[in-house]
């Protein structure tokens, strides 16, 4: 027992030489150490593919910017530009004093949307009803309609936007749209014309001389909000502008007192025209009924047109100086011979007589000037009979009756002439042409006829635009009228316009009168065509006036289309009428007078 017991104590391990210790075991993994690690690589992720992102980006951009830099930036013009509605720019229209008649100005449309509205749509209505001078409960109405795109407001002015602005409210839009404003609302509007909403040129002025007043295409600007600034749209860099020769003044004094003589007597319509006898140049030319451009869309389209140049009549005795100088030019009459007025003829079927007969009867013998004077049909009559209608008919042709003015505004009108057969062979249509009877034309075409027997004899061209001017005023552009034709010698104007003093200080035109001013003038009261080709009631009277005698300058007429009454003449109605303008242009223009020592009807002691 004490063997084995001794063999057992002295056992030793096994020898461990050249084997490692083993190392000690790693600590178990944790549940937050773990979401730790995958929270870093995702990081480590996000940096990385940032980091790609931004390198691709940069590298995008330059892309953009070097090789397609030009094309994108056209486009994003033509994109942010996309609501600013240029149409055509036009340049300014001005009168003779520079007074603005037709210019460009950039108005507003408000929008409302009221899906980004931050307050209530009752608060957003109380604070622009003030703005926009309409009641609260209406705009609250309209923005109820829809939740986005609500048009509450149209052509408002940039202060007005600029007010909306300076509320600070959200889901507001302010579109801006450029458009053709006229500061004289209805004084012009026959002449300059208008433009649409679509920016297309109508009538008038703006139609004749679109391609004259149109300014070059603009380079739209790089960035438009959502209220542009009129300054900020592009302009030229030395603006030009149309000047008319018609004076604004000049023009409010004919277009009032046309309007006045208009109800006075119930009339249709009527003009009053002011011309210089040299130059053409119109200072007034007033028609009615007018309208206003800025809103032409309520306006009978009768008004659109400028009848004084697009319209035909008969002239009646306003056309008997023409005629007059037409025989003494053509020696068929000398200035003091007579005629003998029986006070009514017949012939053929037809009657022919002056306007008094049956109050009057025959006038008996009577001076050229006497004719005139007393404005007798039948005097006329017998003086031209003394030349053949063959000749007759050739110096209407050479007055060019059947031509144009040449004024410069759209859709001006020319009458016919009879056929020369039919006028030659038929002695009805010579006897009625004698006291302007018959033929057909213009007032425009009348005013430039009798501005020959004021300027010695040339028939000039009328114009209502003096040209282009820089921003000092100097013309860089001016219309080239035809050269001025002669058709009447100086001595037969002399001797007809001395006829015409008489109509007016002693004769029908006697209403006009102006103390003081030596005036030549003749009334006109023609019986209109009516619809069987007969005439009937209707009439069209006028008064024509050239001053001042000694010195002529200007020529006005006034027209007025079916004046209503027993009393409606060219002394009653076209006379007083002239009369007011000529009291106006003789202070505007500086006419001095031509008696001074007869100034009001008193004479001053030497």
């Amino acid at each position: 027992m004490g063997s084995a017991h001794t063999a057992r104590r002295h056992r030793r391990p096994p020898s461990r030489v050249g084997q490692r210790r083993p190392s000690t075991p790693p600590p178990p993994v944790t549940r937050s150490r773990y979401k730790r690690q995958q929270l870093m690589r995702r990081v480590a992720l996000v940096w990385c593919l940032l980091l790609l992102a931004v390198l691709g980006l940069s590298v995008r951009l330059g892309y953009l910017q070097l090789a397609q830099g030009a094309i994108l930036s056209e486009m994003a013009h033509t994109q942010q530009a996309r609501r600013l509605n240029l149409n055509e720019t036009r340049r300014p229209i001005v009168d003779t004093q520079g007074t603005p008649l037709a210019v460009d100005r950039v108005v507003y449309t408000l929008y409302g949307h009221p899906a980004l509205f931050r307050q209530p749509i009752g608060v957003v209505a109380q604070t622009l009803a003030p703005v926009l001078d309409l009641p609260a409960a209406a705009l609250v109405d309209e923005l109820k309609s829809q939740q986005t795109g609500v048009r509450l407001i149209d052509d408002l002015s940039e202060d007005t936007a600029r007010r909306i602005q300076q509320l600070r409210l959200d889901g507001l839009e302010l579109i801006p749209v450029q458009q053709r404003f006229y500061p004289q609302q209805d004084l012009f509007s026959q002449v300059v014309g208008f433009i649409n909403v679509e920016g297309e040129a109508q009538t008038g002025l703006e139609a004749e001389y679109r391609d004259r007043i149109k300014l070059p295409e603009p380079k739209l600007p790089s960035v438009i909000g959502p209220a542009l600034p009129v300054s900020n749209l592009p302009t030229e860099s030395a603006p030009q502008q149309m000047r008319l020769t018609l004076d604004s003044r000049l023009q409010r004094v004919a277009q009032e007192g046309l309007r006045k003589t208009l109800r006075q007597f119930a009339a249709k319509r009527g003009t009053v025209m002011v011309m210089d006898v040299h130059t053409g140049a119109l200072r007034a030319l007033a028609v009615e009924p007018t309208f206003d451009p800025n809103r032409y869309f309520d306006a009978d389209l009768a008004w659109l047109k400028n009848w004084a140049i697009t319209d035909l009549y008969e002239p009646g005795s306003t056309f008997k100086p023409i005629n007059i100088a037409i025989a003494l030019e053509a020696g068929a009459i000398a200035p003091d011979d007579t005629v003998y007025d029986e006070g009514q003829i017949q012939i053929g079927e037809w009657t022919i007589q002056n306007s008094d007969y049956e109050a009057s009867g025959r006038s008996g013998t009577l001076s050229i000037t006497e004719v005139l004077k007393y404005s007798s049909n039948l005097g006329m009559v017998h003086i031209m009979e003394q030349m053949p209608a063959a000749d007759f008919y050739r110096w209407l042709e050479k007055l060019e009756l059947d031509q144009p003015t040449g004024i410069g505004l759209s859709a001006e009108n020319a009458g016919p002439l009879k056929d020369r057969d039919q006028f030659v062979n038929s002695y009805v249509d010579a006897a009625t042409a004698a006291f302007g009877q018959g033929i057909v034309i213009t007032p425009i075409k009348l005013l430039q006829l009798q501005a020959a027997l004021a300027n010695g004899g040339y028939l000039v061209t009328p114009t209502v635009v003096e040209g282009m001017t820089d921003d000092q005023g100097n013309l860089t552009w001016q219309p080239t009228p035809k050269t001025p034709k002669p058709v009447f010698s100086s001595e037969t104007t002399d001797a007809v316009l001395k006829m015409m003093e008489a109509v007016v200080a002693d004769g029908t035109g006697k209403p006009a009168q102006i103390p003081g001013y030596r005036i030549a003038g003749k009334t006109g009261t023609a019986q209109k065509v009516n619809e069987f080709g007969g005439y009937g009631s209707g009439r069209v009277t006028s008064f024509v006036s050239l001053l001042p005698v000694e010195q002529p300058r200007f020529v006005v007429l006034a027209v007025i289309d079916e004046p209503a009454g027993d009393d409606a003449y060219g002394s009653t109605v076209a006379a007083p009428l002239v009369k007011t303008v000529m009291e106006s242009l003789v202070v505007l223009e500086g006419v001095p007078p031509s008696a001074p020592q007869a100034l009001n009807g008193v004479l001053s002691p030497d």
